[in-house]
């Protein structure tokens, strides 16, 4: 794959077309990217033992590589 973490990356397609961010996971077998501030979705949670509480947490979900162009590579310094 043409993508990894740490790049700069900007949306093409769906519904966060245009958005810029950097990758924090690339999953190679799915061909999909976790982009920072993309797809933000809720995921309900019960409480735990790490998170006490539980309720509603925000977090980026996957999306498809070919969804996405390269803005800037990482370089060494940035990982």
């Amino acid at each position: 794959m043409f993508i990894k973490n740490g790049d700069r990356v900007k949306v093409i397609a769906g519904k966060d077309k245009g958005k810029e961010g950097t990758v924090l996971a690339v999953d190679t077998k799915k061909d999909r990217v976790v982009v920072k501030g993309v797809n933000v979705i809720k995921k309900h949670q019960k409480p735990s033992q790490t998170n006490q509480n539980g309720g509603v947490v925000e977090r980026e979900g996957s999306i498809h590589a070919s969804n996405v162009k390269v803005v800037a590579k990482a370089t060494k310094e940035d990982k």
